[in-house]
């Protein structure tokens, strides 16, 4: 497939992507867009223009939005017919008199975030990164609890705190484990880190008390974004127990400025790996359903040039998109257009594919040697951690879908 509008090798960005985002120009509001190669076509001017009459409902007022969610709140088929129209405009022959004027240079647009998340739930569904977690805490016990296998761990986070690429992550300020008898300090974390994590973004509302079953899961997942759920180790140790995460978790969760649909990503499922014991009947899924996706990290320190620290594919993953949103609504619990399933931090088996400092430094034991000279246990001020995503592309023959990046820069306390 190619577009009249150029798309230059190796972008992020081909015909077949054709990505969501909310963007704007200075002086403008912010409103939907799609992503094709270097531009951004408004979804708002070309509904206005009655190109996309017959795709979705009131498509002037569900393109014209400044968010996805009343897309969102639509059925997949209109997500399809939407997508499989666009295609239509931006496939070479079309004409590309209708849709020139519209079309905006990413170079020029600010980015904003996609999507306003009613609920964001974080999972837990990489074994190698939980497997890893296990051996630095508990090293003389069994990594995993005896109820990860059985079932997607999760814990809820803090929706009105998922920001887009790009915005400032101020260190937090929390309560750190104190010595015995002695009073916990407040403070500065000292070990903040990153956690590299695909996100899905969920559509079509569900009633109180309606499960999802595990097999029409795929119709409520709308796409796929980059997401950096910043963590303070320190604080988080001394919080967890009994609950699990809170403040150490809720202070900010970076999401990627595109998303990119379910379909794009279609070429690129694979079969997922064994699941042993066998899931329960409500989590027992046919189908490929992992993700074929290469993940980076990179970190900028001072200001300086990026440098790769980890590097792995989401293809490891345990549990995968529909199997946590069969197991979220298992007991009734809702969903909302715009709700955030993460998949957690996810790594694999070898020491360069750890998706978190804590585990790429053994918990603080091993700094990380940077090509600048400088060394790494945790973030510090100033540092810039960016991630990256992509499927195909340059020797697999298709190609590359990338999900683009998802940026963050550590500021001092307030």
């Amino acid at each position: 497939m190619s577009s009249w509008v150029p798309v230059p090798d190796g972008s992020d960005f081909p015909l077949e992507n054709l990505p969501y985002g909310s963007f704007s120009r200075a002086g403008e509001a912010p409103r939907l867009g799609v992503a094709i190669g270097e531009q951004i076509l408004d979804l708002g001017a070309v509904a206005r223009a009655g190109l996309l009459d017959g795709t979705v409902d009131e498509p002037v007022t569900t393109l014209g939005a400044p968010v996805l969610n009343p897309l969102l709140a639509q059925d997949h088929a209109a997500w399809a017919r939407l997508r499989a129209r666009l295609g239509e405009l931006l496939t070479a022959g079309a004409g590309a008199g209708s849709t020139a004027g519209h079309l905006v240079p990413q170079a020029e647009a600010r980015m904003h975030l996609p999507f306003v998340p009613g609920d964001y739930v974080d999972f837990y569904s990489s074994i190698e990164h939980a497997s890893t977690v296990g051996r630095i805490f508990r090293p003389d016990g069994d990594p995993l609890l005896p109820n990860w296998r059985w079932m997607p761990i999760a814990y809820h986070g803090r929706a009105g705190t998922v920001v887009v690429s790009g915005t400032p992550i101020r260190r937090p300020m929390g309560q750190r484990r104190p010595p015995p008898d002695e009073t916990p300090p407040f403070g500065p974390t000292q070990r903040l880190d990153i956690e590299l994590e695909l996100g899905f973004v969920v559509g079509r509302a569900t009633t109180l008390g309606e499960p999802i079953p595990v097999e029409r899961a795929a119709d409520h997942l709308f796409g796929v974004t980059l997401v950096n759920d910043w963590s303070a180790r320190d604080i988080q140790n001394w919080e967890y127990q009994p609950l699990g995460p809170f403040l150490g978790k809720s202070f900010a969760t970076s999401v990627g400025p595109w998303v990119v649909p379910m379909e794009a990503l279609a070429p690129h499922r694979v079969a997922a790996r064994e699941q042993d014991p066998p899931p329960l009947p409500h989590l027992r899924l046919s189908g490929e359903w992992a993700l074929d996706v290469e993940l980076r990290v990179d970190l900028a320190v001072d200001g300086g040039a990026p440098e790769e620290i980890s590097a792995v594919n989401a293809r490891g993953l345990y549990w995968s998109a529909p199997q946590q949103l069969a197991h979220l609504t298992s007991n009734g619990a809702t969903i909302r257009p715009g709700d955030l399933l993460a998949s957690g931090t996810i790594s694999g088996p070898d020491p360069g594919q750890g998706g978190s400092l804590l585990e790429r430094t053994w918990n603080g034991r091993d700094p990380l040697p940077l090509a600048s000279g400088a060394r790494r246990t945790f973030l510090e001020d100033g540092d810039t951690v960016t991630l990256r995503g992509w499927a195909g592309g340059e020797g697999t023959g298709r190609p590359r879908i990338g999900l683009g990046s998802c940026a963050g820069t550590i500021t001092p306390a307030g």
